[in-house]
């Protein structure tokens, strides 16, 4: 059993307090645009389940991506393709409970877009009625522009997702930094003008030199969101896992690590073991108690019985 709460923690304040009337607006498409316009950093990250999304929600982030990086750092897989489609919207619903103020997208995964628009137009639809998604991110250029037009007919709003794009690791052969070649800059540069032309809202540049995604970001109306792109953009993205070290293999170079929650996890977990192994957990003043009566009652019948 555990138990949780959407009363705020927070020492109680005063009837009246001017805090209580500072309320974070929701974050929207339209705010992130915003965003851009008025040259305010955007912020992004990733969350796969209710408590981890409401941590990130309640330290006032404006996106949270459900990404399919979760088949990678939630299930164990070597990439991103095994997900499923019936899998994201599982982890979307979990985060959709948590999250009251950030934008929620969720990432389309591997063969839910590739077959045909149609099935791309209904997988989208999937995530705003079963899951609560309130957008929707794939990856690719030009060749996505016809199912972002559709889906943005469907009213769902599209994020894009260019450079290194993780479904198409077997074709980029690895991981591996895009746009080095000026024949390759042209094409992420007419990639991100079509995707944006197509109705994409924010498009995320993986994996490029900071240059390149400098001048796209500044040739694009839209929000860039960088990963591994540099300073430049109109916002930044990381795994959640890979900024609390919950990994466990050496970061990319763009993943600053702003916590060790695998250290502390480790020592707790220690301390725990030691601690019911020597019978000091769970204590007397954690353990449940009969009312004085009844163990009166319990010692005399057990007086009879002896």
């Amino acid at each position: 059993m555990s138990l949780t709460t959407f009363r705020s923690s927070a020492p109680e304040r005063a009837a009246g307090d001017p805090e209580d009337l500072k309320v974070a607006p929701k974050v929207t498409v339209p705010s992130l645009l915003d965003k851009k316009l008025s040259r305010q950093p955007i912020t992004v990250l990733t969350a796969y389940d209710y408590a981890s999304a409401r941590l990130v929600d309640e330290a006032g982030l404006d996106v949270i991506l459900v990404g399919d990086s979760l088949a990678m750092v939630m299930q164990g897989h070597e990439n991103t393709l095994a997900i499923t489609m019936d899998e994201m919207l599982l982890y979307t619903r979990g985060v959709r409970r948590a999250v009251r103020r950030a934008l929620l997208v969720s990432d389309m995964p591997f063969g839910s877009y590739h077959v045909d628009d149609r099935e791309g137009v209904a997988n989208a639809l999937r995530f705003v009625k079963e899951a609560g998604a309130e957008a929707v991110k794939v990856e690719g250029g030009r060749e996505r522009t016809a199912l972002v037009r559709r889906i943005v007919d469907a009213q769902v709003p599209v994020m894009g997702h260019l450079g290194l794009t993780p479904q198409s690791v077997h074709r980029m052969g690895g991981y591996k930094v895009q746009g080095k070649t000026l024949a390759a800059i042209e094409d992420l540069r007419a990639d991100a003008l079509a995707l944006e032309d197509a109705g994409c809202f924010a498009i995320v540049l993986e994996g490029v030199p900071r240059e390149l995604a400098k001048v796209v970001t500044e040739e694009l109306r839209v929000p860039t969101i960088g990963i591994g792109a540099g300073p430049d953009c109109d916002g930044q993205v990381l795994v959640l896992h890979d900024m609390m070290t919950m990994t466990f293999s050496p970061p990319a170079k763009f993943v600053r690590r702003y916590a060790d929650v695998s250290g502390l996890m480790r020592e707790a977990l220690g301390n725990y073991k030691r601690d019911v192994e020597t019978r000091h957990f769970p204590s007397d003043g954690e353990s449940y108690h009969l009312s004085q009566e009844t163990r009166d009652r319990i010692a005399s019948l057990a007086g009879k019985a002896g």
